[in-house]
């Protein structure tokens, strides 16, 4: 049994008018008002309202206080408390989890006669519960409105009653009107506000229903309140599909009904708010029949089509929701409730063409934004690059990211299968520039690693072969070269660096390959001048071989064009500097990189060369020449592929054996933040401690990459090399790269099938562990018919296209076919990517290793050197990213986490 209510309803109803929705005399309490949704709302909601909370409840927290503008707000555990210390109120506001708000809506019913309204926020109450609380409320004469809603609002009355409605600044949004809104979705409620405020139309009440599959307060329910509100000359209703509560509605006053959720018709489970799914009859087409039917309306209102009448108008877009209340008032001749607050046309306050020419209709002037974004965004504008948020990093990156289905990486959007085809220069710039440098931006870099590539005289030299003579792995040897490449060793060249930011940053300079730009905008005191040039007592003369090798190559810089005119000898350092901000002043301009990482780019780039130039045995290294190879003809004209090859070989390689190589490189950048390499580098970067980024060690970090590689992280690509000198050892075969090479490739592949077959069998006979194949199959790409990876059919059909061969990769495809056919595996195993990697490198090595000039040993040393050479790239964009996000000592694994074995 229900109360006698008003109207005629065959329910109890309370509210008669609108205006009783959310007055001024309305008092509160809120269950779990100490909650997240609640702290946030809630003292908001009590400033706007002049103080209508009495006190909330919050188990366990009695005599705790929520803080607000009018003053702290007591917390309870219970209702019955704080109805014992003398608080009453009439207004129930519910933000329990789900399976608490029965229990919560009976206790409000259960101890406060006084209750009449009850606000219910949270989302996803059962059916079964939602039945329930609707049978205590009608027993006991309370409105409830709800559930999933952000409550109610009225801009006359200045009163917010639960959720969220008009945002952190509610008077912004509810502005004093004759518009009521009644909407299934609570952040469009404050959206259509808003809107209708830049045609003029101000609102009364504002009603966000929540779309659970149970509507408590209704649209009947509102249409009669709406009926009855002297303020009210018109309504905008916000319909999602699901539920018949719209149909046989009828209004007394104008309305103009938005329906959305077309696309929601053939869904099979609910997607966004739980009733909005449709059933028989229900969904949005229907729903807009129903209101065209009620309004005497044949087609939905657009812009283009105004179809309306003085009862109303149904709209697809709440965009057009102002036009159409305006027009559909103006049939009756109805004004606006103020003058038009702007328009709803695309207002930007930020563009950028880049250089791409748009048509007309889409070049947007920018719009000046309102306080206080207008003062933020001229802060953000002076701001130098981007700043990210700091937060744990650990097997966490910002840089990299492996997809688990096709176990390619990408670094900084691009990935690593795309980069096997860009030029070494690109990959090593990427990571600190995070896109593709352009051709001018390579020459410079290929200058400034050949420039730190010859360590003739240095001690970085005398480390690197002491460790090579102790019979130390390449990552080892490494590691001693850049464990000296410390803060006092790049000093000069940072400070510059960011000498030169300092000077350019608000000049107007966009491109910094513009050197026609005005240097007499640009002040040079002395002490810049002094940080610039080099001394009287400084007699290398590798800063006019840069310098000449710059101008040779074509390339272009502001900054050494200001260098070349300081009247005096440049520091090397200086030069080092002036290409690192060329690098990166375009993605430091256009905030893709931060200023931290502009300023620290002269390290990476002194690392790159270091580390490149250890690789090659000391008595190489002279003074003017590398490998014998003369300064000018290697800073002039060599790629950063060339170096590579030498490093690895002795000889500056063809074209035809420079790009496997390229590829070589590109394909082993990264494996993404779980890679232990990365790790190694993450880890230095966070003991350092990255919230303090001045005093991160960037060798540091490339020596905690270098050390967590080894034989199996990164040596292992010789296992593949060692299987195919084992199969081609009496082939006689004397190029690889030529197709027609003679060698019957299936033949060899089921000689190896029907031997690997018997091992096999007889391994299995004995218990003992079966031998894999290197290269051949993968955990990931497996039980289909024929398997692939990847990586290795996008490396494959590249070479395809270009026309290249290599026998050493069909062979590996012959044998995956022939252990299949033999019956030694159970479907065609996939070639994987160290095979690519083997063939590859193995195909570039062949001759010297064919004529003795290379040895086994040699061989896997080159295969360990082509890996630390690829991931010293994605090492530089793990360093440079943990250095710019992360929080010190973030890697470390908690204690409850780690285990003791005995």
């Amino acid at each position: 049994m229900f109360k006698q209510g008003v109207g005629s309803f065959p329910y109890y109803v309370g509210i008669a008018s609108l205006e009783q929705v959310a007055t001024r005399q309305d008092r509160v309490c809120v269950l779990n008002i100490l909650g997240t949704e609640s702290r946030g709302v809630s003292p908001v909601s009590h400033a706007y309202s002049g103080g209508n909370i009495v006190f909330g409840t919050s188990p366990g927290r009695r005599g705790q206080m929520l803080k607000t503008g009018l003053g702290d707000i007591p917390v309870y555990d219970n209702v019955l408390q704080g109805l014992s210390d003398g608080h009453e109120f009439n207004v129930g506001i519910v933000y329990l989890p789900p399976a608490g708000v029965r229990d919560g809506v009976a206790e409000l019913v259960r101890v406060n006669p006084l209750l009449n309204k009850v606000i219910i926020l949270t989302e996803k109450v059962s059916i079964h519960d939602a039945r329930e609380i609707r049978a205590l409320a009608q027993a006991n004469g309370v409105d409830v409105f709800g559930a999933n809603c952000l409550g109610v609002a009225d801009a006359w009355n200045h009163v917010r009653i639960g959720g969220a409605l008009g945002g952190d600044n509610p008077e912004e949004s509810l502005i004093k009107g004759s518009v009521a809104l009644y909407s299934n979705s609570g952040n469009f409620t404050t959206t259509i506000a808003n809107y209708l405020a830049t045609a003029g139309w101000g609102t009364t009440t504002l009603i966000s229903s929540g779309k659970d599959v149970y509507i408590h307060f209704a649209l009947a329910e509102f249409a009669y309140a709406l009926s009855n509100d002297r303020r009210s000359k018109a309504a905008v209703l916000y319909v999602e599909p699901g539920g018949y509560y719209e149909r046989d509605v009828t209004f007394t006053k104008p309305v103009v009904a938005c329906v959305v959720g077309r696309w929601k018709a053939k869904l099979t489970r609910a997607v966004g708010h739980a009733g909005a799914m449709a059933g028989s009859g229900d969904d949005a087409e229907s729903k807009e029949r129903w209101f065209m039917d009620r309004f005497g309306v044949d087609s939905l209102y657009s812009p283009d089509n105004r179809a309306c009448t003085a009862k109303g108008a149904v709209v697809t877009n709440i965009a057009h929701i102002p036009q159409a209340l305006t027009d559909v008032m103006a049939l009756r001749r109805l004004e606006p409730d103020f003058a038009p607050t702007g328009s709803l046309d695309l207002k930007p306050w930020l563009t950028a063409h880049h250089g791409v020419k748009l048509p007309p209709e889409l070049t947007l002037e920018p719009a000046p934004p309102p306080e206080p974004y207008a003062r933020q965004l001229a802060a953000w504008a002076r701001q130098v690059g981007f700043v990210a948020p700091r937060q744990n990093m650990k097997d966490t990156s910002g840089a990299t990211r492996m997809d688990p289905t096709t176990q390619v990486t990408s670094v900084h959007g691009y990935s690593v299968l795309d980069l096997a085809l860009e030029p070494l220069e690109a990959n090593f710039a990427l990571p600190l520039v995070h896109e593709i440098a352009s051709d001018n931006d390579r020459a410079l870099l290929d200058v400034a690693v050949a420039a730190e590539s010859n360590l003739v005289g240095d001690p970085l030299l005398i480390a690197a072969d002491a460790a090579r003579e102790a019979g130390n792995a390449p990552n080892a040897v490494m590691a001693a070269a850049a464990a000296i490449v410390g803060p006092k060793r790049v000093e000069r060249a940072l400070k510059a660096t960011e000498r030169l930011i300092d000077l350019f940053a608000h000049s107007g300079l966009e491109d910094a390959r513009d050197e026609s730009f005005d240097l007499g905008r640009i002040d040079i005191d002395d002490d810049t001048r002094a940080l610039f040039l080099a001394g009287e007592d400084d007699e290398s003369v590798r800063p006019e071989a840069m310098l000449k090798a710059l101008r040779a190559r074509g390339g272009r810089s502001v900054f050494l064009k200001l260098l070349e005119s300081l009247d005096g000898r440049v520091h090397r350092d200086g030069i080092l500097a002036a290409i690192a901000t060329t690098i990166a002043w375009g993605p430091l301009m256009r905030k893709r990189i931060s200023r931290l990482t502009a300023t620290k780019l002269p390290w990476y780039l002194r690392l790159y060369g270091v580390m490149i130039g250890a690789t090659i045995p000391g008595h190489h290294h002279k003074t003017g020449s590398l490998w014998d190879i003369p300064r000018e003809e290697r800073f002039e004209s060599w790629t950063m592929a060339d170096l590579a090859f030498l490093a690895m070989t002795g000889r500056k390689p063809t074209p035809e054996q420079a790009k496997p190589l390229q590829i070589l490189i590109g394909l082993l950048i990264s494996n993404g933040p779980g890679a232990i390499s990365a790790q190694g580098a993450k880890g230095a970067v966070s003991a350092d401690g990255p919230q303090s980024p001045e005093r991160v060690q960037i060798n540091k970090a490339m020596v905690g990459f270098l050390t967590h590689t080894g034989y199996t992280h990164g040596g292992n690509g010789f296992e593949g090399m060692a299987f195919l000198l084992d199969q081609f050892a009496d082939s006689g075969l004397a190029d690889p790269t030529d197709p027609n090479h003679g060698l019957d490739l299936r033949e060899m592949a089921m000689t190896f099938a029907k031997q690997y077959k018997r091992d096999k069998a007889l391994a299995k006979d004995l218990g003992n562990e079966v031998q894999t194949v290197p290269g051949i199959h993968h955990p990931v790409f497996r039980d289909k018919p024929v398997n692939y990876d990847p990586r290795e059919r996008f490396i494959a059909e590249f070479m395809e296209r270009r026309g290249d061969h290599n026998i050493f990769h069909a062979y590996y495809r012959e044998v995956v076919q022939a252990l299949f056919d033999v019956g030694a595996s159970p479907y065609v195993f996939c070639v994987n990517v160290d095979a690519v990697i083997a063939a590859l490198l193995l195909g570039l090595l062949w001759e010297d290793y064919r004529s003795g000039k290379l040895r086994s040993k040699d061989l896997e040393t080159a295969a360990f050197t082509v890996f630390l050479y690829g991931r010293m790239i994605g090492a530089a964009a793990e360093i440079d990213d943990h250095v710019n996000r992360g929080r010190n000592m973030d890697t470390r694994t908690p204690a409850a986490r780690c285990r003791f074995v005995s």
